[in-house]
């Protein structure tokens, strides 16, 4: 790969006959997607992407009624809903109609991948089937999704985001080698998410970002920058698991920028001379989806709720339809997405890895000097 912008994983480099799937779902199925990839720098020097793979029927719809993947402790069902009590807008999900509050069901279960990859992130090293992370609990039925991962204190901290009908929470992931993971339980609750641990202590606490959710937020004034929405916030905790949020508030959007629906935490962030970097996502109101892209903040190194700079003008990345050109006819979002999910560092540049498109798994170099 000559390029410093690529994709490295996709949808047809995922074995489904080793799915976790397989034991329990006779149907055919396919892959939505292998994308949103944690990043990790492993003890050998190599890099690990935890990728998320979305498996969907191939046949949703029998008989009048859409279908849906569930886990439960005796394997994956199937479960049906009357298309008449159904609408469609967002082809990754459906409603159910006049269900007050907002009741939605997936039109795919995530499960997540280790790909070990090259350290300087150009090469497949080995697809590790034998680790995959699976849903194993009631608050993750309808499937595990976007990873991040984080080294803190010799410990590799894997949060992820559990879906289920009893919440949308983050649950938390632990390895002592980068690659096996013990899972730890849920850390934040219903709708927190997009949850990014500090790559490293500050006060000797753990720091985190973290982006709560909601049906209801209220306005700034008219003379305030900011607009009213989800941000991201900061959370601080003793152990890694028990976590109190900042009063401080974090990241918000602002007006006059393109991020007009909502932002959130993108990479973890690392320590740099200049402050704790971080790359997140905003995301611009079009269509069911919207436009996402990353930008980039800097905080203070003892206190990160103090902003040092937040670069939300011009996106530090932007979906790139053509590095999809190859898998084009796989592609089923309406609007553009790049969703930022690791970042390692290469010496004078940056390893960033995103999501592409909701499909593939992108990797961008990115020199340091982009951020002075």
């Amino acid at each position: 790969m000559g390029s410093d912008d690529y994709l490295i994983f996709g949808p047809d480099d995922v074995d489904l006959s080793r799915s976790p799937l397989r034991g329990s779902i006779g149907e055919p199925t396919f892959v939505l997607g292998a994308f949103n990839p944690g990043l990790a720098r492993l003890p050998g020097g190599n890099l690990l992407l935890m990728v998320r793979v979305a498996e969907a029927l191939e046949n949703p719809v029998v008989a009048g009624h859409a279908r849906t993947i569930r886990w439960t402790p005796e394997g994956y069902v199937l479960d049906r809903y009357p298309v008449g009590s159904i609408e469609m807008r967002d082809p990754r999900q459906f409603a159910l109609k006049n269900a007050l509050p907002p009741q939605l069901g997936l039109t795919s279960l995530s499960w997540l991948l280790p790909v070990e990859i090259s350290r300087d992130a150009r090469e497949i090293v080995k697809i590790h089937y034998d680790k995959i992370i699976a849903p194993s609990a009631s608050y993750m039925e309808y499937g595990i999704e976007d990873a991040r991962i984080s080294l803190v204190g010799g410990s590799w901290w894997m949060t992820v985001c559990g879906v289920s009908a009893e919440r949308h929470c983050t649950a938390m992931y632990r390895s002592v080698n980068g690659i096996d993971y013990e899972p730890m339980g849920v850390v934040l609750d219903h709708q927190n998410k997009d949850m990014v641990l500090f790559e490293g202590k500050i006060g000797q606490k753990y720091h985190a970002l973290t982006r709560p959710l909601g049906e209801v937020y209220f306005a700034y004034p008219e003379e305030s920058p900011y607009l009213g929405g989800p941000s991201i916030n900061l959370a601080q905790s003793p152990d890694g698991l028990h976590w109190k949020p900042l009063d401080a508030p974090g990241i918000r959007p602002r007006k006059e920028t393109s991020s007009t629906l909502r932002i959130g935490g993108g990479t973890q962030p690392i320590l740099t001379p200049e402050g704790w970097l971080l790359l997140y996502h905003g995301v611009e109101r079009r269509d069911a989806v919207g436009v996402y892209r990353t930008f980039w903040a800097l905080l203070d190194r003892d206190d990160p709720s103090r902003i040092l700079r937040q670069e939300d003008g011009v996106p530090l990345l932007e979906a790139r339809p053509d590095l999809c050109a190859g898998i084009a006819h796989q592609m089923y979002l309406p609007t553009a997405v790049v969703f930022s999910t690791g970042i390692a560092d290469a010496g004078d540049s940056y390893i960033v890895v995103s999501g592409e498109a909701d499909l593939a798994c992108r990797v961008s170099h990115l020199p340091k000097s982009r951020f002075a």
